[in-house]
């Protein structure tokens, strides 16, 4: 039978490192079809892409517009390969049924249980789920403790700081032009003046840093939605830290850009 074998990692630190990596399941699916004569016409495969997720390499098989594939059944090394989420696996599974392609899995091989192998095979996929659903909360629990102790626990950077060993460091490059926006924000008033000089209109800071030659992360002039982007980033760039917009600040373990205030 001509097949074709589909592998895949489902995070970026997972290629070549994972136990059940891309040259594993490669592998195990080439003694496969050697053991039982089927013959491999094409390999498909997704790198660091989420068992949750769309993956491209599948979706090209899913969604092959020819009517006449080169193959008669997608190899796995493992049901969860295609995906962990019960719903998104059946619904894969229902796909490839429409274009009379069968779904075998090595690792469980379903179809040696007879009445009983789709039964066998619903548990698995709930067991592949609740395993995700396992991973997601300890991964969740985790940034979540780290950032109750200022410690960075994802997301982009903002402009002024980079990801360096899992943590905000000051990137030289760009500091200096968040110093220059506050600057231009809340400018210091000359000694002759009673009152404070008043702050500039977001606008007014984007044509002053364009003019000047400061350009945004991605090399492109200033715009009112990337300065004011900047500026409710204030009390990042004051050394508090906080995990999503619900959670509380409390002092960052990162390097302050701004002199430090009250939360």
């Amino acid at each position: 039978m001509k097949v074709a074998a589909y592998i895949r990692v489902s995070t970026d630190g997972q290629c070549g490192e994972d136990k059940f990596g891309l040259d594993v399941q490669l592998n195990t699916i080439h003694r496969y079809c050697e053991q039982h004569n089927h013959q491999i016409t094409a390999i498909y495969q997704d790198e660091g892409e989420s068992g949750a997720k769309e993956r491209p390499g599948f979706d090209s098989i899913v969604y092959d517009l020819s009517t006449d594939p080169p193959y008669e059944a997608i190899i796995v090394a493992k049901s969860d390969r295609v995906a962990r989420d019960i719903n998104i696996y059946y619904y894969y599974k229902m796909m490839l049924r429409k274009r009379n392609l069968q779904l075998i899995s090595i690792a469980e091989d379903f179809g040696q249980f007879g009445i009983f192998s789709s039964m066998l095979e619903a548990f698995t996929l709930c067991v592949a789920e609740m395993e995700r659903e396992n991973i997601n909360k300890r991964t969740s629990g985790g940034r979540n403790l780290k950032a109750s102790r200022g410690g960075y626990a994802g997301g982009k950077a903002p402009m002024g700081y980079c990801i360096k060993d899992h943590a905000l460091q000051i990137n030289p490059d760009e500091a200096p032009t968040v110093l220059r926006i506050f600057e231009l924000r809340d400018p210091t008033p000359p000694p002759s003046l009673a009152s404070p000089a008043s702050p500039l209109t977001l606008q007014q800071i984007a044509d002053t840093l364009n003019k000047e030659g400061y350009r945004t992360r991605g090399g492109n002039p200033f715009s009112i939605s990337t300065v004011d982007s900047i500026l409710k980033n204030r009390k990042t760039y004051e050394g508090w830290y906080r995990y999503g917009p619900n959670s509380e600040w409390v002092p960052g373990v990162h390097t302050p850009i701004l002199p430090r205030t009250t939360p």
